[in-house]
């Protein structure tokens, strides 16, 4: 079994950057490549806030549960409520352990003959292998399309008019140009039907496209000749001159700053499987506190009369720095935090200048860091802190590069969003 990408081949033509995401998801394959730029990363970026991305995303995993009871044995499985959840429709859920910590982060999406679950590559096998553990008399059956379904994303403001220009003719054309948040529909591209979800999660109108693997190059392939407009320049305009494109293949790097900014923190990344679900930042989207019994519930409904966890995930937003030592010298723009790296909590008696932290002073860790074009090229953060010093307008101090950063909590995680996932 591998988790190739089978847009690998055109990636390696257009001399795209691939990096691993994370370790081999099975012991003695090649660990899932994924596409990190293009080579253009603030062209790719633009896309997303001007006109349109196209991101493949071969680190999502795909699978399908069928049978007459599946959304009442699922609504006894997860934490988000599923049972008045029609045909059509999507809705954010964990998948937690007996000990309730978070197995996977999932988006449930109802069809009408079966619903698909999308998460997390490396968390599918234990997700199958557990909801089939508690299928005894039930007529429900899980299987694991990952393999036979491509997985890619339009982000951007015209992904929907792109996508139903892009559909055959009179294939739900109309039903993707009015997609609404956490709404599906289906049509046929490249003589293939897929499955599309609309999840703004760059800030920007999103749409999750679930492709058959046969077709995915010549979906692929599609999409980005429709999006090929000779007319337009990536800011609107109509040049006398040049070409522009207004779908425009993109990376990781460039989708991980958007999505950063629209407030949209990532399992394996900000979160884990370690993590309980008051400490992953997103408790409200993905947990009710109103329905029946679901595994893992005892400790989560716990975790809530206590009012708070030991820690838990905050944006910060750092001040821009006026000293020319954290800023590049090359760019101007400020020195830019990296994942991993530690928060603390300064005595406020002590000048930064005059501070050197002890570890004592640690109250928590980064998670993701980027800088933010639409916030002024401030750094912003999200990280796992302490609950203690999580209040919104708590000051906070992080490194960059080694300079010290006066960081601020923030209220929510989102830091821009034109679109809603509401």
């Amino acid at each position: 079994m591998t988790h190739r990408s089978p847009l690998h081949a055109l990636h390696e033509q257009a001399e795209a950057l691939v990096a691993a995401y994370g370790p081999p998801v099975h012991e003695g394959e090649e660990p899932v490549g994924v596409v990190q730029t293009f080579g253009e990363l603030e062209v790719e970026y633009a896309a997303i806030r001007k006109s349109c991305i196209i991101l493949d995303t071969p680190h999502r995993a795909t699978l399908e549960v069928r049978g007459s009871e599946r959304l009442a044995f699922l609504n006894r499985m997860l934490t988000q409520e599923l049972k008045d959840l029609g045909s059509w429709h999507a809705r954010p859920s964990f998948w937690l352990n007996r000990k309730g910590r978070i197995d996977a982060d999932l988006r449930v999406l109802a069809l009408p003959d079966r619903i698909l679950l999308d998460l997390d590559v490396h968390a599918a096998d234990r997700t199958r292998a557990g909801l089939d553990a508690f299928i005894i008399a039930d007529d429900v059956s899980v299987a694991d399309l990952t393999d036979a379904t491509a997985r890619f994303a339009l982000h951007g403001p015209t992904a929907r008019t792109l996508l139903a220009e892009a559909a055959d003719p009179a294939s739900g054309s109309a039903d993707v140009a009015n997609l609404e948040p956490w709404r599906l529909t289906t049509l046929r591209l490249a003589d293939a039907e897929i499955v599309v979800l609309r999840d703004d999660t760059a800030g920007e109108i999103g749409l999750e496209l679930f492709v058959p693997a046969h077709a995915a190059v010549a979906a692929y392939r599609r999409l980005v000749e429709v999006g090929s407009d000779p007319g337009l320049t990536i800011d609107g305009s109509r040049p006398t001159t040049g070409h522009r494109v207004r779908l425009r293949p993109a990376g990781w790097l460039a989708y991980n700053i958007a999505r950063i900014e629209a407030g949209t923190p990532l399992y394996n990344i900000d979160f884990g499987p370690e993590s309980l679900p008051a400490e992953s930042g997103i408790l409200e989207q993905r947990v009710s506190f109103t329905k029946g019994c679901y595994l893992g519930q005892e400790i989560v409904a716990r975790m809530h009369s206590r009012g708070k966890p030991k820690q838990k995930l905050v944006a910060l937003l750092a001040e821009l720095p006026p000293a020319p030592a954290a800023r590049d010298r090359e760019t101007g723009l400020p020195l830019q935090p990296v994942g991993g790296s530690p928060v603390f909590k300064k005595p406020a008696d002590v000048p930064l200048d005059a501070w050197v932290p002890a570890e004592s002073d640690r109250v928590g860790a980064l998670t993701s860091a980027t800088l933010a074009p639409m916030r002024g090229s401030a750094p912003i953060c999200f990280a796992q802190v302490r609950t203690d010093h999580t209040e919104p307008g708590t000051q906070l101090v992080i490194a960059a590069e080694g300079y010290p950063l006066n960081v601020s909590v923030q209220p929510t995680l989102t830091f821009f969003s034109r679109a809603t996932n509401a």
